[in-house]
Protein backbone atom coordinates (compact mmCIF):
# COMPACT_ATOMS: atom_id res chain seq x y z
CA UNK A 1 0.00 0.00 0.00
CA UNK A 2 1.48 3.39 -1.23
CA UNK A 3 1.18 6.74 1.11
CA UNK A 4 -2.04 8.49 0.36
CA UNK A 5 -3.59 5.64 -0.89
CA UNK A 6 -7.39 5.57 0.55
CA UNK A 7 -8.49 2.29 2.25
CA UNK A 8 -12.02 1.55 3.15
CA UNK A 9 -12.42 -0.03 6.74
CA UNK A 10 -15.44 -2.00 7.97
CA UNK A 11 -17.03 -0.44 10.92
CA UNK A 12 -17.27 -2.91 13.62
CA UNK A 13 -19.66 -2.87 16.97
CA UNK A 14 -18.22 -2.35 20.38
CA UNK A 15 -17.40 -4.79 22.72
CA UNK A 16 -20.85 -3.67 24.82
CA UNK A 17 -22.40 -4.17 21.27
CA UNK A 18 -21.93 -7.86 21.64
CA UNK A 19 -23.85 -8.52 24.84
CA UNK A 20 -27.22 -9.52 24.35
CA UNK A 21 -28.34 -10.91 27.17
CA UNK A 22 -28.37 -13.99 29.75
CA UNK A 23 -29.33 -17.38 30.60
CA UNK A 24 -27.84 -20.95 32.03
CA UNK A 25 -28.26 -24.69 32.19
CA UNK A 26 -29.68 -27.48 31.22
CA UNK A 27 -32.80 -28.55 29.55
CA UNK A 28 -33.46 -29.22 26.14
CA UNK A 29 -36.62 -29.86 23.83
CA UNK A 30 -36.72 -32.62 22.13
CA UNK A 31 -39.27 -31.33 19.88
CA UNK A 32 -39.25 -27.48 18.14
CA UNK A 33 -43.32 -27.21 19.00
CA UNK A 34 -44.17 -27.30 22.52
CA UNK A 35 -41.61 -25.08 23.83
CA UNK A 36 -43.39 -22.88 26.17
CA UNK A 37 -42.60 -23.12 29.89
CA UNK A 38 -45.08 -25.67 30.73
CA UNK A 39 -44.14 -28.68 28.57
CA UNK A 40 -40.53 -27.47 29.27
CA UNK A 41 -41.63 -27.86 33.30
CA UNK A 42 -43.17 -31.18 32.39
CA UNK A 43 -39.66 -32.71 31.27
CA UNK A 44 -37.68 -31.02 34.25
CA UNK A 45 -40.43 -32.35 36.95
CA UNK A 46 -41.30 -35.93 35.24
CA UNK A 47 -38.33 -38.04 35.21
CA UNK A 48 -40.81 -40.62 32.69
CA UNK A 49 -41.09 -37.77 30.61
CA UNK A 50 -39.47 -38.17 26.82
CA UNK A 51 -35.54 -38.45 26.30
CA UNK A 52 -33.63 -35.48 25.75
CA UNK A 53 -32.67 -34.69 22.11
CA UNK A 54 -29.24 -35.96 21.13
CA UNK A 55 -29.21 -34.10 17.65
CA UNK A 56 -30.73 -31.51 15.09
CA UNK A 57 -33.38 -33.26 14.15
CA UNK A 58 -32.59 -34.05 10.35
CA UNK A 59 -29.53 -35.87 10.86
CA UNK A 60 -28.47 -34.98 7.35
CA UNK A 61 -28.07 -31.20 8.93
CA UNK A 62 -26.55 -32.26 12.31
CA UNK A 63 -22.96 -30.35 12.67
CA UNK A 64 -20.52 -33.19 12.68
CA UNK A 65 -18.05 -32.86 15.92
CA UNK A 66 -14.84 -34.36 14.11
CA UNK A 67 -11.94 -32.73 15.85
CA UNK A 68 -11.04 -30.59 12.59
CA UNK A 69 -8.11 -28.64 13.20
CA UNK A 70 -7.38 -29.46 17.08
CA UNK A 71 -7.24 -33.23 16.62
CA UNK A 72 -3.46 -32.65 15.68
CA UNK A 73 -2.71 -30.65 19.09
CA UNK A 74 -3.90 -32.92 21.46
CA UNK A 75 -1.20 -34.40 23.43
CA UNK A 76 -0.83 -37.03 25.84
CA UNK A 77 1.91 -35.88 28.11
CA UNK A 78 1.75 -34.29 31.74
CA UNK A 79 1.89 -30.40 31.99
CA UNK A 80 3.30 -27.85 34.54
CA UNK A 81 1.44 -25.16 35.95
CA UNK A 82 0.07 -23.86 32.39
CA UNK A 83 -1.36 -20.00 33.32
CA UNK A 84 1.73 -17.30 32.69
CA UNK A 85 0.96 -13.41 33.54
CA UNK A 86 1.53 -12.82 30.12
CA UNK A 87 -1.59 -14.97 28.95
CA UNK A 88 -3.44 -12.21 30.01
CA UNK A 89 -2.03 -9.70 26.85
CA UNK A 90 -2.33 -12.89 24.49
CA UNK A 91 -5.85 -13.97 25.12
CA UNK A 92 -7.28 -10.54 24.64
CA UNK A 93 -4.66 -9.68 21.41
CA UNK A 94 -5.08 -13.42 19.80
CA UNK A 95 -7.33 -15.58 21.50
CA UNK A 96 -10.74 -13.83 21.03
CA UNK A 97 -9.50 -12.41 17.85
CA UNK A 98 -9.92 -15.90 16.36
CA UNK A 99 -13.13 -16.09 16.68
CA UNK A 100 -15.42 -14.91 13.59
CA UNK A 101 -18.30 -14.40 14.93
CA UNK A 102 -20.43 -10.73 15.60
CA UNK A 103 -23.26 -9.72 17.78
CA UNK A 104 -24.47 -13.00 18.30
CA UNK A 105 -25.43 -13.86 15.09
CA UNK A 106 -25.15 -17.58 15.11
CA UNK A 107 -28.11 -20.27 14.11
CA UNK A 108 -29.05 -22.31 17.00
CA UNK A 109 -28.48 -25.73 14.78
CA UNK A 110 -24.73 -24.66 15.10
CA UNK A 111 -25.15 -25.74 19.17
CA UNK A 112 -26.08 -29.40 18.23
CA UNK A 113 -24.17 -32.35 18.66
CA UNK A 114 -24.36 -36.28 19.04
CA UNK A 115 -23.82 -37.68 22.43
CA UNK A 116 -24.36 -41.83 23.17
CA UNK A 117 -26.52 -41.92 25.93
CA UNK A 118 -24.29 -44.07 28.22
CA UNK A 119 -22.56 -41.11 28.59
CA UNK A 120 -24.94 -39.26 30.39
CA UNK A 121 -23.84 -39.49 34.37
CA UNK A 122 -26.27 -40.69 36.75
CA UNK A 123 -24.81 -40.19 39.92
CA UNK A 124 -21.91 -38.52 41.10
CA UNK A 125 -18.40 -39.72 41.48
CA UNK A 126 -17.87 -41.81 44.90
CA UNK A 127 -15.17 -38.76 45.65
CA UNK A 128 -15.95 -35.49 44.41
CA UNK A 129 -12.60 -34.99 42.99
CA UNK A 130 -12.10 -38.07 41.57
CA UNK A 131 -13.57 -36.33 38.40
CA UNK A 132 -11.92 -36.45 34.90
CA UNK A 133 -10.56 -32.69 33.98
CA UNK A 134 -10.19 -32.09 30.27
CA UNK A 135 -7.36 -29.48 30.20
CA UNK A 136 -7.92 -27.38 26.75
CA UNK A 137 -4.86 -24.00 26.53
CA UNK A 138 -6.23 -21.79 23.71
CA UNK A 139 -2.93 -20.22 22.80
CA UNK A 140 -1.01 -23.45 22.21
CA UNK A 141 -3.94 -25.75 21.07
CA UNK A 142 -3.03 -28.86 23.45
CA UNK A 143 -5.02 -31.08 25.78
CA UNK A 144 -4.01 -32.80 28.51
CA UNK A 145 -6.29 -35.38 30.48
CA UNK A 146 -5.84 -34.79 34.00
CA UNK A 147 -8.31 -35.50 36.92
CA UNK A 148 -10.15 -32.85 39.16
CA UNK A 149 -7.97 -33.12 42.23
CA UNK A 150 -5.07 -31.87 40.41
CA UNK A 151 -6.69 -28.19 39.48
CA UNK A 152 -4.27 -26.54 42.23
CA UNK A 153 -1.05 -28.08 40.15
CA UNK A 154 -2.41 -26.77 36.63
CA UNK A 155 -4.46 -23.23 38.03
CA UNK A 156 -1.42 -21.10 38.12
CA UNK A 157 -2.10 -19.11 41.21
CA UNK A 158 -4.92 -17.58 39.58
CA UNK A 159 -7.57 -16.53 41.56
CA UNK A 160 -10.08 -18.55 41.77
CA UNK A 161 -13.77 -17.43 41.93
CA UNK A 162 -17.02 -19.51 42.98
CA UNK A 163 -20.19 -19.29 43.02
CA UNK A 164 -21.30 -20.30 46.56
CA UNK A 165 -25.37 -20.20 45.79
CA UNK A 166 -27.49 -23.22 47.56
CA UNK A 167 -29.94 -25.13 45.63
CA UNK A 168 -33.91 -25.09 47.46
CA UNK A 169 -35.58 -27.92 48.16
CA UNK A 170 -37.98 -26.23 45.15
CA UNK A 171 -39.83 -29.34 43.40
CA UNK A 172 -43.42 -29.02 45.73
CA UNK A 173 -46.01 -31.61 45.24
CA UNK A 174 -49.66 -30.85 44.08
CA UNK A 175 -52.15 -33.73 45.23
CA UNK A 176 -55.30 -32.53 43.85
CA UNK A 177 -55.32 -31.86 40.99
CA UNK A 178 -52.01 -33.90 40.77
CA UNK A 179 -49.09 -31.94 39.89
CA UNK A 180 -46.42 -29.72 41.03
CA UNK A 181 -44.52 -26.59 41.35
CA UNK A 182 -40.78 -26.18 40.88
CA UNK A 183 -39.97 -23.02 43.00
CA UNK A 184 -37.68 -20.36 40.71
CA UNK A 185 -36.99 -17.28 42.51
CA UNK A 186 -37.86 -15.25 45.86
CA UNK A 187 -39.62 -11.81 44.33
CA UNK A 188 -39.79 -10.65 48.06
CA UNK A 189 -41.55 -10.57 51.79
CA UNK A 190 -43.93 -13.18 53.00
CA UNK A 191 -43.37 -15.94 50.77
CA UNK A 192 -43.80 -14.70 47.87
CA UNK A 193 -42.03 -16.65 45.37
CA UNK A 194 -42.29 -17.07 41.39
CA UNK A 195 -42.31 -20.62 39.67
CA UNK A 196 -43.68 -23.09 37.56
CA UNK A 197 -46.73 -25.24 38.16
CA UNK A 198 -48.62 -27.63 36.49
CA UNK A 199 -51.17 -28.73 34.97
CA UNK A 200 -51.39 -25.01 34.57
CA UNK A 201 -54.62 -25.07 32.66
CA UNK A 202 -56.40 -26.85 35.95
CA UNK A 203 -54.64 -24.38 38.09
CA UNK A 204 -56.67 -21.36 39.67
CA UNK A 205 -55.32 -18.05 40.95
CA UNK A 206 -57.02 -17.18 44.05
CA UNK A 207 -56.23 -20.92 45.42
CA UNK A 208 -54.50 -22.52 47.63
CA UNK A 209 -53.26 -26.19 47.42
CA UNK A 210 -51.09 -27.31 50.45
CA UNK A 211 -48.67 -25.01 51.73
CA UNK A 212 -48.51 -22.84 48.12
CA UNK A 213 -51.16 -20.22 47.42
CA UNK A 214 -51.58 -19.22 43.74
CA UNK A 215 -51.45 -15.57 43.26
CA UNK A 216 -51.54 -14.39 39.55
CA UNK A 217 -50.73 -16.53 36.21
CA UNK A 218 -47.48 -14.82 34.58
CA UNK A 219 -47.86 -16.73 31.11
CA UNK A 220 -46.14 -19.83 29.94
CA UNK A 221 -47.02 -21.83 33.23
CA UNK A 222 -45.36 -18.86 35.36
CA UNK A 223 -47.01 -18.14 38.31
CA UNK A 224 -46.58 -15.51 41.23
CA UNK A 225 -47.28 -17.60 44.33
CA UNK A 226 -46.95 -17.39 47.91
CA UNK A 227 -45.94 -20.07 49.90
CA UNK A 228 -46.68 -20.82 53.87
CA UNK A 229 -43.59 -21.62 55.58
CA UNK A 230 -40.09 -22.26 54.15
CA UNK A 231 -39.52 -24.55 51.31
CA UNK A 232 -39.43 -28.12 51.72
CA UNK A 233 -39.66 -30.05 48.62
CA UNK A 234 -37.26 -32.37 46.66
CA UNK A 235 -34.33 -31.62 45.16
CA UNK A 236 -35.04 -30.48 41.91
CA UNK A 237 -32.77 -32.63 39.36
CA UNK A 238 -32.74 -31.97 35.80
CA UNK A 239 -34.74 -34.44 33.78
CA UNK A 240 -32.08 -36.69 32.33
CA UNK A 241 -30.85 -37.92 35.70
CA UNK A 242 -33.25 -40.68 36.34
CA UNK A 243 -32.33 -42.34 38.75
CA UNK A 244 -32.90 -41.22 42.69
CA UNK A 245 -29.88 -39.31 44.80
CA UNK A 246 -28.86 -41.16 47.66
CA UNK A 247 -27.54 -38.17 49.29
CA UNK A 248 -28.95 -34.40 48.43
CA UNK A 249 -26.17 -33.13 49.74
CA UNK A 250 -24.46 -34.72 46.59
CA UNK A 251 -26.34 -31.79 44.19
CA UNK A 252 -24.63 -28.93 46.36
CA UNK A 253 -21.25 -27.24 46.17
CA UNK A 254 -19.15 -28.10 49.42
CA UNK A 255 -19.23 -23.98 49.54
CA UNK A 256 -22.49 -23.42 49.29
CA UNK A 257 -24.29 -21.22 51.53
CA UNK A 258 -26.65 -18.51 50.02
CA UNK A 259 -30.08 -20.84 49.63
CA UNK A 260 -32.18 -19.44 46.42
CA UNK A 261 -31.06 -21.64 43.10
CA UNK A 262 -33.73 -23.94 40.99
CA UNK A 263 -30.30 -25.47 40.00
CA UNK A 264 -27.25 -26.16 41.25
CA UNK A 265 -23.71 -24.59 39.64
CA UNK A 266 -22.38 -27.99 38.41
CA UNK A 267 -18.79 -27.10 37.55
CA UNK A 268 -18.47 -26.25 41.34
CA UNK A 269 -19.51 -29.79 42.49
CA UNK A 270 -16.30 -31.24 41.78
CA UNK A 271 -14.56 -29.35 44.83
CA UNK A 272 -13.64 -31.54 47.75
CA UNK A 273 -12.00 -29.05 50.75
CA UNK A 274 -8.75 -30.48 50.39
CA UNK A 275 -8.92 -29.10 46.79
CA UNK A 276 -9.87 -25.75 47.33
CA UNK A 277 -7.59 -25.37 51.01
CA UNK A 278 -5.03 -25.28 47.84
CA UNK A 279 -6.16 -22.54 46.23
CA UNK A 280 -6.81 -19.25 46.39
CA UNK A 281 -10.36 -18.70 46.40
CA UNK A 282 -13.46 -15.59 45.98
CA UNK A 283 -17.10 -16.21 45.90
CA UNK A 284 -19.78 -14.33 44.30
CA UNK A 285 -23.76 -15.10 44.28
CA UNK A 286 -25.67 -15.93 41.46
CA UNK A 287 -29.36 -17.54 42.20
CA UNK A 288 -29.97 -19.77 39.04
CA UNK A 289 -33.53 -19.52 37.82
CA UNK A 290 -36.08 -19.43 35.20
CA UNK A 291 -32.93 -19.00 32.17
CA UNK A 292 -31.32 -22.21 32.97
CA UNK A 293 -34.39 -24.39 32.15
CA UNK A 294 -35.66 -22.79 29.12
CA UNK A 295 -34.46 -24.44 25.96
CA UNK A 296 -33.91 -21.63 22.69
CA UNK A 297 -36.87 -21.99 20.88
CA UNK A 298 -35.19 -19.36 17.61
CA UNK A 299 -33.14 -19.93 14.59
CA UNK A 300 -31.38 -16.66 15.35
CA UNK A 301 -29.32 -16.94 18.98
CA UNK A 302 -29.86 -13.04 19.12
CA UNK A 303 -33.33 -12.86 19.32
CA UNK A 304 -33.46 -15.48 22.25
CA UNK A 305 -35.30 -13.49 25.13
CA UNK A 306 -34.29 -13.67 28.30
CA UNK A 307 -35.97 -13.28 32.01
CA UNK A 308 -32.51 -12.39 34.28
CA UNK A 309 -31.25 -13.75 37.30
CA UNK A 310 -29.98 -12.16 40.81
CA UNK A 311 -26.77 -12.01 41.67
CA UNK A 312 -24.90 -10.32 44.85
CA UNK A 313 -20.71 -9.40 45.04
CA UNK A 314 -19.46 -8.01 48.11
CA UNK A 315 -17.19 -4.84 48.02
CA UNK A 316 -14.63 -6.90 49.62
CA UNK A 317 -14.78 -9.55 46.75
CA UNK A 318 -15.09 -7.26 44.14
CA UNK A 319 -11.63 -5.42 44.73
CA UNK A 320 -10.19 -8.64 44.97
CA UNK A 321 -11.30 -10.19 41.97
CA UNK A 322 -10.42 -6.20 39.96
CA UNK A 323 -6.79 -6.25 41.42
CA UNK A 324 -6.05 -10.14 40.51
CA UNK A 325 -3.39 -10.73 37.58
CA UNK A 326 -5.56 -13.74 36.71
CA UNK A 327 -9.18 -14.88 37.67
CA UNK A 328 -10.65 -18.64 36.64
CA UNK A 329 -13.84 -18.70 36.98
CA UNK A 330 -15.86 -21.67 38.05
CA UNK A 331 -18.83 -22.27 35.97
CA UNK A 332 -20.78 -20.18 33.89
CA UNK A 333 -22.76 -18.67 36.23
CA UNK A 334 -19.40 -17.33 37.75
CA UNK A 335 -18.68 -15.91 34.30
CA UNK A 336 -21.87 -14.01 34.02
CA UNK A 337 -21.67 -12.02 37.16
CA UNK A 338 -17.55 -11.05 36.65
CA UNK A 339 -17.99 -9.76 33.15
CA UNK A 340 -21.60 -7.69 34.35
CA UNK A 341 -19.73 -6.14 36.93
CA UNK A 342 -16.69 -5.32 34.48
CA UNK A 343 -19.05 -3.88 32.45
CA UNK A 344 -19.99 -1.23 35.23
CA UNK A 345 -22.98 -3.06 36.48
CA UNK A 346 -23.54 -2.66 40.14
CA UNK A 347 -22.76 -5.46 42.83
CA UNK A 348 -26.11 -6.06 43.57
CA UNK A 349 -29.09 -6.63 41.12
CA UNK A 350 -30.07 -8.75 37.89
CA UNK A 351 -28.07 -9.71 35.11
CA UNK A 352 -29.04 -9.97 31.64
CA UNK A 353 -25.99 -11.02 30.06
CA UNK A 354 -26.41 -13.44 27.34
CA UNK A 355 -22.67 -14.55 26.74
CA UNK A 356 -22.54 -15.95 22.76
CA UNK A 357 -19.97 -15.59 20.14
CA UNK A 358 -17.84 -13.10 19.68
CA UNK A 359 -18.27 -12.08 23.04
CA UNK A 360 -15.14 -9.73 24.27
CA UNK A 361 -13.99 -11.41 27.80
CA UNK A 362 -13.35 -8.64 30.37
CA UNK A 363 -12.64 -10.15 33.63
CA UNK A 364 -12.18 -14.35 32.77
CA UNK A 365 -9.03 -15.26 32.14
CA UNK A 366 -10.24 -18.88 32.38
CA UNK A 367 -12.71 -21.42 33.06
CA UNK A 368 -13.60 -24.40 34.91
CA UNK A 369 -17.21 -25.88 33.38
CA UNK A 370 -18.81 -29.22 32.84
CA UNK A 371 -19.76 -30.37 29.56
CA UNK A 372 -23.05 -28.89 28.55
CA UNK A 373 -26.53 -29.47 26.54
CA UNK A 374 -27.14 -28.85 23.11
CA UNK A 375 -28.86 -25.95 21.90
CA UNK A 376 -28.23 -24.41 25.43
CA UNK A 377 -27.09 -20.63 26.75
CA UNK A 378 -24.29 -22.42 28.46
CA UNK A 379 -22.86 -24.52 25.26
CA UNK A 380 -22.94 -21.12 23.62
CA UNK A 381 -20.83 -19.21 26.43
CA UNK A 382 -18.11 -21.95 26.17
CA UNK A 383 -18.20 -21.60 22.25
CA UNK A 384 -17.46 -18.16 22.81
CA UNK A 385 -14.32 -18.62 25.50
CA UNK A 386 -12.93 -21.20 23.63
CA UNK A 387 -13.96 -20.85 20.11
CA UNK A 388 -16.98 -22.22 18.22
CA UNK A 389 -14.88 -25.08 15.95
CA UNK A 390 -12.79 -25.51 18.96
CA UNK A 391 -15.78 -26.44 21.33
CA UNK A 392 -16.48 -29.01 18.84
CA UNK A 393 -13.18 -30.58 18.72
CA UNK A 394 -13.23 -30.59 22.56
CA UNK A 395 -16.48 -32.37 22.99
CA UNK A 396 -16.00 -35.03 20.41
CA UNK A 397 -12.39 -35.45 22.12
CA UNK A 398 -14.39 -35.96 25.44
CA UNK A 399 -16.76 -38.30 23.90
CA UNK A 400 -14.47 -40.64 22.02
CA UNK A 401 -12.28 -41.11 25.61
CA UNK A 402 -15.84 -41.73 27.36
CA UNK A 403 -15.72 -38.72 29.48
CA UNK A 404 -19.30 -38.40 31.29
CA UNK A 405 -21.29 -35.69 30.23
CA UNK A 406 -23.69 -32.53 32.11
CA UNK A 407 -24.37 -32.23 36.16
CA UNK A 408 -22.91 -35.41 37.48
CA UNK A 409 -20.05 -35.87 34.70
CA UNK A 410 -16.85 -34.65 34.17
CA UNK A 411 -15.35 -31.06 34.13
CA UNK A 412 -13.02 -29.52 31.29
CA UNK A 413 -10.50 -26.08 32.23
CA UNK A 414 -10.33 -24.12 29.69
CA UNK A 415 -7.16 -21.51 29.94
Amino acid sequence: MTVGDRVALEVLETPQDLVHQPADLREVATHRENLLAEPVLDRILDPLGEPIRRGGGDPSKRFELGARPLEHAVERGSVGPLLDPLFGAVDGALVHTWQMYRGGRMRVDELDYDLPAELIAQRPQARRDESRLLVYERVSGQVHHRTFAELPDVAGGALVVVNDTRVVPARIPIERPRGEVLLLERVGENGLWEGLARPTRRLHAGRRYGDLELLEHLGEGRWRLRLHGEPAGQTPLPPYITEPLADPERYQTVYAREQGSAAAPTAGLHFTPEVLQRLDVERVTLHVGLDTFRPITVDDLSEHALHGERYEVTPEAWERIHAAARVLAVGTTTVRVLETLARGGPLAGRTHLFVTPGFEFSRTNALVTNFHLPRSTLLALVMAFAGVEETRALYQEAIDRRYRFYSFGDAMLIL
